[in-house]
């Protein structure tokens, strides 16, 4: 078959797109990138929402499969394009074309969800009905495979020392593997399954949010921890601050979406797949827990030493700016052959360095030269109080030998920022 599959550079249709080329399947490709082994196709579903848009494209192909989707809007990269009005063309040019078969991936809880997302999926799902051609709507519920945000953020959050919950925590899901996803379109696909049906695919049955947590965390080799429960009003707060930030992990519809559930009757996946698909339990393949586990934290633990380090600067400018004596300050330069009259210049000019370090530290994205200045910055520090105030090595404190810590985070920091 020759097979059109748009958004096959994302995360479902990647995957898709491997498994009908493995199968030995001509495999025309939309996507925001090339996919090897296939026929490159430019699309762009912010702009492309008449039929005509798409006719040419779908010459010869026999089946179509529209994966597109984004969880969030952006002002380029709207519901009402990219779920509702290139789709929508999209499936008007498939039955003008001849295209016999289209599956359209929409989302478990389009049906009756009241968001923006699950309205703009439903639209799209409603048009497609409505055309003389054989049409598959699947319903996938949360899916979590490699790669996928919702196992980064899942296993992020499942491996954090204390884990926050909102409310109980008895959100009901039932998330579906992606490679369960993948086996279940490409046999509805093949097999010519579920023709004009919508096909929930869910995982092997439901279970709370915080139990899906606390499932990862023991399938990552983690011991159990405690739930930290954060009533909704709170988390609603929360949401509607982090909404602030470019990239938010959470926001005030994701929120609802979570709060309302999303689960379904695995009596359909069940039929497609000819068996039962995967438990959340072995979504972490035993021999891959130990990778995985040292990925996720570190994804906590980087920006926590980041943002230590950060602090050390920036408190650092403000002790210097004043918060400790002056005249002190002065006396210290003074013996480390700073002159009295440079005193006052190289003080200030040393706090306002170091609190521009900590604000970078904090903001910049591409940090892995910062880190090496701070290291070069660090050890000329040191070298002169070695040669002038020699003394500090001896200070029951240690304020020069806690260098020597400093120095190894930086160092990590410099060359996990090269990966």
């Amino acid at each position: 078959m020759v097979i059109f599959i748009t958004g096959a550079s994302g995360f479902i249709g990647r995957r898709l797109t491997q498994a009908f080329v493995k199968l030995g399947h001509t495999v025309h490709a939309a996507g925001r990138a090339h996919v090897p082994a296939t026929t490159y196709v430019a699309a762009d579903f912010t702009h492309d929402f008449d039929a005509s848009d798409w006719e040419a494209r779908l010459r010869g192909v026999d089946v179509v499969i529209n994966t597109v989707g984004i969880l969030r809007e952006s002002a380029t990269h709207t519901f009402e394009a990219v779920h509702t009005r290139a789709p929508q063309a999209l499936f008007r040019a498939c039955a003008a074309a001849g295209v016999r078969r289209v599956i359209q991936v929409s989302a478990l809880g389009a049906e009756s969800g009241s968001s923006g997302y699950f309205r703009s999926k439903r639209a799209a799902d409603d048009c497609l009905r409505e055309l003389p051609l054989d049409w598959t709507i699947v319903r996938p519920a949360l899916v979590y495979g490699p790669g996928g945000a919702s196992a980064r953020l899942f296993t992020t959050l499942a491996s954090l020392p204390l884990i926050a919950v909102p409310g109980r925590g008895d959100q009901p899901l039932q998330p579906i593997h992606i490679d369960d996803l993948v086996e279940a379109i490409v046999a509805i696909c093949t097999q010519s399954l579920a023709i004009r049906e919508v096909v929930p695919l869910v995982g092997s049955s439901p279970l709370t949010f915080a139990d899906l947590l606390l499932t990862l965390r023991a399938a990552q080799g983690l011991p159990r921890t405690l739930l930290l429960r954060v009533p909704m009003g709170a988390m609603r707060v929360v949401a509607r601050i982090a909404e602030l930030s470019p990239r938010p992990l959470l926001d005030r519809d994701t929120l609802a979406m979570l709060a309302a559930g999303n689960v379904a009757d695995p009596a359909a996946t069940h039929r497609t797949l000819g068996r039962s698909p995967r438990s959340v339990a072995s979504f972490i393949p035993t021999e891959a827990r130990s990778a995985i586990r040292r990925e996720t934290q570190l994804r906590w633990l980087l920006p926590m030493l980041r943002a230590s380090i950060a602090l050390v600067w920036l408190w650092t400018a403000v002790v210097s700016f004043g918060l400790y004596p002056r005249e002190s300050s002065f006396e210290l330069l003074v013996r480390a052959g700073v002159s009295a009259e440079l005193a006052p210049l190289m003080l200030y000019g040393a706090a306002g360095f170091d609190l521009a370090l900590g604000v970078a530290t904090l903001l910049m994205k591409q940090r892995r030269w910062l880190w090496m200045l701070q290291i070069v910055l660090i050890i000329g520090y040191t070298l002169i109080i070695s040669v002038k105030l020699p003394e500090y090595w001896l200070h029951p404190y240690g304020p020069v030998l806690k260098n020597l810590p400093m120095l190894a985070a930086l160092y990590l920091l410099y060359v996990l920022e090269e990966r």
